[in-house]
């Protein structure tokens, strides 16, 4: 049987993805995978799921979601149509398109791990034809697609954008955000060769809203960089402005809330106890790193980083400092924290900044507690560990605290029962003044 020509094999692939025949398979059934699953399945294509976690994927195939803003009724919808998860990579070869979604997390010198990603393409290497997309996912430095995941296809001889097709098209998820979905929430694609980009383009367009191409895989690296970098470093000129705003006796949220009256020119963006979840953290370094390579420091980016990195402190030593006015020390005293999930109404407490705080609590010699609706169990994760578990908030509860620490500000939290019942409280998230309820401080 002859084999078919370059141009055949783009079409063919080109007609399935618009016949919605094209197998996808999504590697890492994650905070990324799941969502990007139920959008594409949804759109009439048939999902194959790969993760390396048993329970994971046992959990998936008794469309069991664990993640709060996907219900188990969209997976169970998926099933119908032959959605199934499975730790056999083998079967890669089954998928018309390949898309990447596995963490890309900082070592502990917060340089680059590609550990998950190189694993990834070391199995999926000997399953790879032609007629096959690969889309990245995971947020990387700018070159990554093309200096990383480009020769693994080109070690087992598959000619990039003709017979191959690979792409970059950076995840943009939202937990906990009511206004956008996957499907909904624009996305940026750059392809190695025109090809790819085309191919990449015609299926992300047959289930998200609005794809923007760029020019190459690199442009569409740096742009999800830069997106989170902004969101870094104004974040980061808050928590600053939040110190000074302190130590003079300032409320920082009024004065945010009054700057915001101006219609042009000014963007509000609030303070905190630090920055969480799997991007913001994370993604500046990614750049800094590989700025390097060029012979450049990025100081204001990394600037930004060392304040947000901070905040934890601050918060700790805010609370330190206003049980010693009231005679008590930090060490032994009943501290409550409210909310460890990175951000409010979601389950995710990837780099919370909770747990942060937590651990300097611990450090402190506190007898530390927590309550959080929905995180009832503290999490098994790679750094951090905590023997605790939900406690259910009532005025007896709160009334045994020697302080209770407000940081993740959960709508679900009966902020006048606590501030009732709690004796000193702390809201390192401006919730109380936004509510108009004045809370018990020193």
């Amino acid at each position: 049987m002859s084999r078919k020509s370059d141009s055949e094999i783009k079409d063919t692939l080109l007609l399935k993805i618009s016949e919605r025949s094209a197998k996808l398979g999504i590697i890492g059934m994650g905070y990324v995978g799941i969502p990007l699953a139920v959008a594409a399945g949804n759109s009439g294509f048939p999902v194959l799921g790969f993760d390396i976690l048993k329970g994971r994927i046992s959990q998936l195939n008794a469309c069991q979601s664990p993640i709060k803003h996907i219900p188990n009724s969209a997976l169970e919808k998926l099933k119908v149509s032959g959605f199934e998860v499975t730790d056999d990579f083998t079967r890669a070869a089954e998928c018309d398109a390949l898309i990447i979604c596995v963490p890309t997390p900082l070592d502990k010198t917060r340089e680059p791990d590609l550990s998950f990603v190189e694993s990834t393409m070391d199995t999926l290497r000997a399953h790879l034809r032609p007629g096959q997309l690969l889309a990245l996912e995971s947020t990387t430095w700018p070159g990554t697609t093309q200096e990383v995941l480009k020769p693994y296809i080109q070690s087992v001889g598959l000619d990039v954008g003709t017979e191959f097709f690979l792409v970059y098209s950076p995840e943009r998820e939202d937990p906990g955000n009511a206004k956008f979905s996957t499907h909904t929430i624009p996305k940026v694609l750059g392809g190695d060769t025109e090809n790819c980009r085309e191919v990449g383009v015609a299926l992300y367009e047959a289930f998200i809203t609005k794809v923007v191409p760029v020019s190459s895989t690199k442009a569409a690296e740096m742009t999800k960089l830069l997106e989170n970098i902004q969101r870094s470093v104004n974040i980061g000129l808050m928590n600053e402005m939040k110190v000074v705003a302190d130590a003079m006796d300032l409320d920082i949220f009024e004065i945010i809330d009054a700057a915001a009256t101006k219609p042009f020119g000014f963007t509000a963006y609030y303070p905190g106890p630090g920055i969480g979840g799997h991007c913001i953290p994370i993604d500046p370094f990614y750049l800094t790193w590989k700025a390097r390579e060029f012979g450049l420091h990025t100081r204001f980016i990394e600037l930004a980083g060392e304040i947000n990195a901070a905040m934890p402190s601050y918060a700790v030593n805010k609370l330190v400092r206003v049980l010693s006015e009231r005679g008590k020390a930090l060490k032994g005293a009943k501290v409550l924290v409210l909310g460890i999930a990175y951000k409010r109404d979601i389950d995710d407490v990837r780099e919370s900044p909770s747990v942060l705080v937590m651990e300097l609590l611990r450090n402190w010699g506190a007898d530390l507690s927590y309550s959080d609706p929905y995180v009832q169990t503290f999490p098994v994760m790679r750094e951090h560990s905590f023997d605790l578990r939900s406690v259910p908030l009532s005025p007896e509860t709160l009334a045994q605290q020697d302080a209770v620490l407000l940081l993740t500000d959960h709508t679900d939290f009966d902020y006048e029962m606590i501030a009732a019942h709690a004796s000193l409280l702390i809201d390192t998230r401006g919730v109380y003044r936004r509510l108009g309820i004045t809370v018990p401080t020193a």
